[in-house]
């Protein structure tokens, strides 16, 4: 268990860093309908452009935060990671929405090259650049669910959970787990962002 300082600081940074992503995605989404909407060239192009940049420099690097400092926060404290439903699910959530994230990286990129090499016309990419849209409105619903899950805590406790209280002498499961699961989750995002450093991320930028 964390002392009462370190549980504060782990759950200031896991809050800053969560509703840091979700005003980052709003962002991204009106950049994303001011490029498929504008008839402006210049604003089409910027959009895109910036997209690409607060995607990697702000959205990747907050939801990877948010998730690793949420798993510290479970394991940490008296929630655990598998006592409480509305852990598993927030988790999952998380976990869900930033693999989404990183394999959506590419299509990004990829409309931002575009971009990059002159005006896009109404046409050009539309597919690409409605599915940023669609994305973008479901990566914010699941970030909303995620903070209604922690305001409200709804379900009660799991099985695991309940047997935990009923024999706390028990190794908790979660304690168990806490050094391969964030040990997974580091290796993860590690060999992600080799990976795409190898095949040209941010086209060199």
């Amino acid at each position: 268990m964390m002392t009462s300082s370190v549980r504060k600081f782990a759950l200031t940074t896991h809050v800053t860093s969560s509703v840091g992503w979700l005003g980052a995605v709003a962002a991204f989404l009106a950049l994303a309908l001011g490029g498929l909407t504008s008839r402006d060239a210049l604003t089409v192009r910027a959009s895109y452009l910036a997209m690409e940049f607060v995607t990697w420099f702000v959205i990747v690097p907050l939801s990877v935060a948010s998730l690793i400092t949420g798993l510290v926060q479970s394991l940490g404290t008296a929630w655990g990671l598998f006592r409480h439903y509305w852990v598993v699910a927030k988790l999952g959530l998380t976990v869900v929405a930033t693999v989404i994230l990183l394999v959506h990286t590419q299509p990004i990129g990829a409309v931002a090259q575009v971009a990059l090499q002159g005006p896009l016309a109404a046409g050009d990419l539309r597919p690409l650049r409605m599915q940023l849209v669609a994305d973008a409105v479901a990566a914010l619903f699941a970030l909303l669910a995620a903070t209604t899950l922690s305001v409200y805590k709804p379900w009660g406790m799991t099985a695991y959970g309940r047997r935990q209280v009923a024999a706390p002498t028990a190794v908790p499961i979660s304690i168990l787990w806490a050094r391969p699961v964030l040990l997974a989750a580091l290796g993860l995002l590690l060999l992600f962002v080799v990976w795409h450093l190898a095949s040209g991320g941010m086209h060199g930028h």
